[in-house]
């Protein structure tokens, strides 16, 4: 299996465009697929750049409703126009930040090849997706500003459109998602509860940015809390984008060689 992070927010390769988004390009046996898009065409871009035909991709799996995640689907739809492009059926809602728009562009759910879920499925032997996420331990604090529309209202947003993507491969468990704003921990607890044990591998945002100011005490402690509980467990982790350089720092303190980080532009494995 190949992995590759097209966008993410800082580069890895002197070529590529490093922006606030994320893009993953994935082949397995049977695949090939992109897990969300980035914020513009920065996803089409890159991938000319490293010699990737997004041509040849197949499915499209987006991790949740935000621009950040879905504003590279219509610049790709342009010249793949074939490729299922697979979402919860809420990620197509209205999403904020306070007064900020930050939802997909509606054009999207204008193209045919666009399929809204659910719930979990599985796509085949190789690919499952997830969603159904309700724990809230370690909950990132930086949801707090986030909303959804209902009846006319913003309320705060419960991440009921966020879904993860796992891979099997090579008798190995991936488990991707775009930002957890879920909860790490939440998203793994029901990870377990369908598959029973500890994915192999992680690669996720874990949405501990915090871009006015250093965090707080309290804000502090959960990151602190959560790289503790990850780091009991038999599994690599590959974050950015939404972790924040902060963040990600006090996390490897404590994760070491068990937490790596990722950049536009670099084959993860």
């Amino acid at each position: 299996m190949k992995i590759v992070t097209l966008v993410e927010n800082s580069c890895g390769h002197e070529s590529c465009i490093a922006e606030h988004g994320l893009s993953l390009y994935i082949e397995t046996e049977q695949h090939k697929l992109l897990l969300d898009t980035g914020q513009t065409d920065a996803v089409v871009k890159n991938a000319e750049v490293l010699g990737i035909d997004l041509t040849a991709v197949d499915t499209v799996i987006l991790s949740h409703g935000h621009y950040d995640h879905s504003g590279g689907i219509l610049p790709f739809s342009q010249i793949n126009c074939t490729a299922q492009i697979v979402m919860q059926s809420k990620a197509a809602e209205p999403h904020y930040n306070g007064e900020r728009y930050i939802g997909i562009d509606q054009a999207i759910l204008d193209l045919p090849n666009v399929w809204l879920i659910d719930g979990d499925l599985r796509l085949d032997d190789e690919l499952f997706l997830f969603s159904g996420i309700t724990g809230r331990r370690c909950y990132p604090q930086g949801n707090r500003r986030l909303s959804r529309i209902e009846n006319g209202a913003q309320i705060p947003d419960d991440f009921a459109h966020e879904q993860c993507l796992v891979i099997k491969q090579d008798g190995k468990h991936w488990l991707l998602s775009g930002c957890a704003h879920n909860g790490i921990l939440n998203i793994l607890d029901r990870y377990k509860e369908i598959f029973g044990n500890a994915p192999d591998y992680v690669i996720t945002g874990f949405h501990m940015m915090k871009k006015d100011g250093e965090h707080t005490e309290e804000e502090k402690a959960v990151i602190v809390q959560t790289a503790r509980e990850l780091s009991q467990m038999n599994t690599v982790f590959y974050s950015g984008h939404c972790t924040g350089i902060p963040a990600f720092e006090i996390m490897k303190e404590i994760m070491g060689d068990q937490l790596i980080a990722l950049h536009s532009g670099e084959v993860i494995r």
